[in-house]
């Protein structure tokens, strides 16, 4: 590789760096915008003020877009609505670092949930990672003395393996195979916030959007915009300049560091004390999350080597708007 390659791949990394560092503060943000009453009220607002901007940039991709992807985006949109909502209610119930450890599971379900779809095996030192990750977990809930995980907790659990369904979902659907990922994600998010929307009018739902909005102080609308223009914006128009500068491979590698910004950021801007038995099960996590990946990376790619069919490069891995 020439220096000036080298050097490229060291600029186009900075970027998704720093999305994953958008990410993983995106749990402290959320936490400090949303209330048990306006949970929907929140994930109404934010998605609406994107929305419109993901429509406008790819109108004319949108519109070429066919009966049946449009249907199969729109049922992907609908894990995706369950996805943001078990993950913004659990985060109101948890810890910021609890929430961004927990949900990084993600990486550690999907391989096991697609190996039982293949029909495949994994081998025995991923399941090895996959036991460190859990016993990390069981110790990062327990705080500072052994008892019994939040609510919160077993929200973004549920939301780790809503994840899974949708990773799998989306490489498994015939459906949106080969549709553009800007079309694909802006009906997706089309249909999360329609579910939103829908639910908030419910009566005894909580707050509506726009009576939220109007108790927002300037702080509130603050951290909206930051959720709406850096967690989802930004972050995906990142991903997408940096799949075709380098690969889907490696955008998915560097996101895969977002628990560990959620880690650093809940404990250093936003006052979490998980105790010395917390620490330790945090480190856990992310060691089984990273050995695990670095398995699952190893024998996809030996696979890979098997096969004449590459895979669509369009959205890497485990890629979402967080």
């Amino acid at each position: 590789m020439s220096v000036t390659a080298a050097r490229s791949g060291r600029l186009t990394d900075l970027p998704v760096l720093l999305v994953a560092a958008v990410w993983g503060s995106s749990y402290l943000a959320a936490k400090g915008v949303t209330t048990e009453r306006t949970v929907l009220a929140v994930l109404v607002l934010r998605f609406a003020v994107a929305l419109p901007v993901l429509v406008a940039t790819g109108w004319r991709r949108l519109r070429a877009l066919s009966a049946v992807q449009i249907r199969g985006a729109g049922l992907l949109g609908l894990i995706l609505a369950g996805i943001f909502l078990l993950e913004t209610y659990g985060v109101v119930h948890t810890s910021a670092t609890n929430a961004g450890l927990i949900i990084s599971l993600t990486m550690v379900f999907t391989p096991p949930a697609e190996s039982r779809v293949r029909g495949t095996r994994l081998p025995g030192s991923f399941l090895a990672a996959a036991g460190l990750s859990v016993l990390g977990v069981a110790l990062l809930t327990q705080g500072t003395g052994f008892s019994a995980p939040t609510g919160g907790d077993l929200l973004m659990l549920g939301a780790a393996v809503a994840r899974t369904v949708h990773v799998l979902a989306m490489s498994r659907m015939e459906s949106v195979r080969g549709a553009d990922a800007l079309s694909l994600t802006t009906v997706q998010l089309g249909g999360a916030v329609v579910v939103f929307a829908v639910l908030a009018a419910v009566p005894g739902t909580g707050a509506s959007p726009w009576a939220a909005a109007a108790d927002f102080g300037a702080g509130d609308w603050l951290g909206l915009l930051y959720l709406s223009a850096f967690c989802t914006l930004f972050a995906f128009f990142v991903q997408m300049w940096a799949i075709r500068r380098t690969s889907p491979s490696r955008v998915s590698l560097l996101l895969g560091t977002e628990p560990v910004w959620a880690a650093a950021v809940g404990i250093a801007v936003g006052g979490d004390r998980p105790g010395w038995l917390g620490l330790l099960g945090a480190l856990l996590v992310l060691a089984g999350t990273a050995w695990g990946r670095s398995v699952a990376d190893r024998q996809r790619d030996a696979g890979a080597r098997k096969t004449t069919v590459p895979d669509d490069p369009a959205v890497p891995e485990g890629a979402a708007v967080s």
